[in-house]
């Protein structure tokens, strides 16, 4: 089967990479594709955007299935334009992906199906906005309503943070993302990642993993796209899998399914871990990046398989087998992300790849037969260990391998479960 796969970073290389592996595949196509999934796929320029060009390729390549790997062509639609050109899709409609697009979607859809969840408001009104701040207090999150890259959360610890991350989002710092504002509670516990698959009404559990979205050491400093994961997340024993599934994804598959917008795709649920037990934080339709390429190293079933399963409406019938070991993966990014920062500059060396470490491209380039970085979040240094210290220890080693004068990473991925190790 021949498949395309949309997207150009860390997320898409590691599904590249795994998807590589199916007995089953025959060519594989990567539009935009970067470096790293060159060595995997034939990269081909094909705008997204642009659902015509991109269906005529489908048909002039015969493709079997198409994997929209990112957030963006999803809400824009473009599974619904392949669907009803009668090409397979891995990945929901428009219509569903507003779980992902619109954050006031999610809260109210968890209001109607009683799913576990901040209290929240919707303002169109910044004035409005901030009076509510007033009445409730901080710490309290604010949050774009739309897509705004991994950047339009803010969690005020004061009143005056929060206000200014109002005025952010109503001044146009997140363009139309920030046209509306979701204001919500403030969870106190553990934060972690769970995934799952769906084809409109089964559900296949994934697996779990711990996010760092803040810059700095000890998670200081404003929050990114994400600085780093691991898979497992020691938080999400079996029996809090089994709540989240009762109580946070079976609920929304449902309630998709009901309100006429059955999701098919991945589901990834941002949970906090409280005192009660896990409640929503958001909802993305994608895998997420970097926790996929902490997933991927551990997955060991046939990606092909289960994804068109998913398309197909057969999630009953396949199963995924996951190594039992921990992978963690360490992000290197362009110096000054997330704020201001300059592309181009020259990556001189990687580490080699092995069967227990890869280094996955996520904002990568080749200009004049040199890999230079061209983006925020530019490598993902990934490693497997029997636990989450030794694949740490694996991937801090692997970054003394990297020459790249323009790059840092955080120094302390997976510290909460090193010290449980420790403890």
């Amino acid at each position: 089967m021949n498949v395309l796969l949309i997207g150009s970073g860390g997320r898409e290389h590691a599904l590249a990479w795994k998807l590589s592996q199916s007995p089953r595949l025959g060519v594989l196509y990567a539009a935009p594709g970067n470096p790293g999934i060159a060595a995997h796929a034939e990269c081909v320029k094909l705008d997204p955007a642009d659902h015509a060009a991109v269906i005529a390729f489908c048909g002039e390549k015969e493709i079997g299935l198409v994997v929209v790997g990112p957030e963006a062509p999803l809400v824009d639609g473009l599974a619904d334009a392949l669907s009803k050109a009668g090409i397979k899709v891995f990945g929901p409609t428009q219509a569903a992906a507003q779980l992902e697009g619109s954050k006031g979607f999610t809260k109210d859809l968890c209001a109607r199906y009683d799913i576990p969840t901040g209290a929240y408001r919707r303002f169109t009104n910044g004035e409005e906005a901030k009076a509510y701040v007033g009445e409730i207090g901080a710490p309290i999150v604010i949050k774009a309503d739309g897509l705004a890259a991994g950047k339009g959360v803010t969690v005020a610890r004061t009143n005056a943070e929060a206000l200014a991350a109002i005025d952010d989002c109503f001044s146009g710092t997140f363009g139309a993302a920030g046209a509306e504002v979701v204001v919500e509670e403030f969870l106190v516990g553990e934060e972690a990642s769970f995934f799952c698959l769906s084809d409109g009404k089964n559900a296949l559990p994934l697996a779990t993993a711990q996010d760092h979205k803040a810059v700095g050491d000890g998670d200081t400093g404003p929050n990114t796209g994400g600085m780093g994961a691991y898979s497992p997340a020691p938080v999400m024993d079996e029996a809090m899998i089994a709540r989240t599934m009762k109580e946070i994804i079976e609920p929304t598959i449902r309630g998709m399914a009901e309100m006429g917008h059955p999701f098919k795709g991945v589901l990834y649920a941002g949970l906090m871990i409280t005192e009660k037990g896990p409640e929503l934080i958001e909802y993305n339709v994608r895998f997420g990046d970097p926790e996929c390429q902490v997933l991927m190293m551990r997955l060991q079933s046939d990606l092909l398989d289960i994804l068109e399963a998913a398309a197909d409406g057969t999630l009953d019938k396949v199963s995924a087998d996951w190594s039992g070991d921990t992978a963690l993966t360490v992000v290197m990014a362009t110096k000054g992300y997330p704020g201001a920062y300059k592309k181009g500059g020259e990556i001189r060396a990687l580490p080699v790849d092995g069967p227990e470490a890869r280094t996955f491209h996520a904002g990568t380039a080749i200009r004049d037969g040199r890999l230079v970085a061209s983006g925020g979040r530019v490598l993902n240094v990934t490693a497997l260990g029997h636990n989450v210290t030794e694949a740490q220890t694996r991937a801090y080693a692997l970054i003394e391998d990297i020459d790249w004068a323009d790059g840092f990473c955080r120094r302390d991925i997976g510290w909460r479960a090193v010290a449980r190790e420790e403890g």
